[in-house]
C-alpha cells in the first residue's frame, strides 16, 4: 500500500507542475511587465579658463551637458528623462549657467543641447563677466586705458643700452 500512496503523490505533483508552469509562462508573456522609468540628474561644475570670454564658456558648458546627457541615456535603458545642471566657477564666484532637461525621445529626435537647454541670464553678471570686478578682459568690453600717472612711452634712463627706442 505505501507504494500506491507514493505513486499518487508523484502523479499529483507532476500534474500540478505540468499545468502550472505553462499557465505561468502564458501569463508572463501576455501581461505587461512593470517598468520603473526615472529621470537621471547630474550637476556639473566647470572652471573658467584665463582669457576665456562668456560665449566660449557657454559653448564648453553646452558640450559638457551634451556629453553627460548622452552618457546617461547610454548607461541606463530605464532612464526616460535627463536633467543636467552646469555651473561655472570664476575666481571664487559660482553660478549655474544652463540646465538641460530633455526626454529620451526628444534627444533621439534632436540631440542638440541648445534646443533643450534653459540659460540663466544673470549668470554673466554673477560670474563678473564684463563688470567692474572682472579680472580678465571680456571680449565684449572695451580695452582698459592706462592710468594718467603712468607715461605711455617712458624715456630710457641713462645707462640703459637695451632700451627700445621711443615710438613715433
Amino acid at each position: 500500500m505505501p507504494a500506491i500512496g507514493k505513486k499518487i503523490r508523484i502523479a499529483s505533483t507532476v500534474l500540478m507542475l505540468s499545468s502550472s508552469v505553462p499557465l505561468w509562462i502564458t501569463s508572463e508573456a501576455l501581461a505587461p511587465q512593470i517598468v520603473q522609468a526615472y529621470t537621471a540628474r547630474a550637476d556639473l561644475s566647470i572652471d573658467r579658463f584665463p582669457e576665456e570670454n562668456y560665449e566660449t564658456l557657454l559653448t564648453r558648458a553646452e558640450t559638457a551637458a551634451r556629453a553627460a546627457a548622452q552618457r546617461s541615456f547610454d548607461q541606463d535603458i530605464l532612464v526616460t528623462d535627463v536633467s543636467i545642471m552646469v555651473s561655472v566657477q570664476n575666481y571664487g564666484a559660482i553660478a549655474p549657467v544652463l540646465e538641460l532637461k530633455v526626454s529620451r525621445l526628444q534627444w533621439r529626435t534632436r540631440p542638440d543641447p541648445k534646443r533643450w537647454a534653459t540659460y540663466f541670464k544673470t549668470a554673466r553678471s554673477l560670474l563678473f563677466f564684463g563688470g567692474k570686478f572682472s579680472t580678465t578682459p571680456d571680449a565684449n568690453s572695451a580695452p582698459p586705458t592706462p592710468p594718467a600717472s603712468v607715461p605711455q612711452n617712458p624715456e630710457p634712463k641713462p645707462g640703459e643700452e637695451n632700451a627700445a627706442p621711443p615710438k613715433k
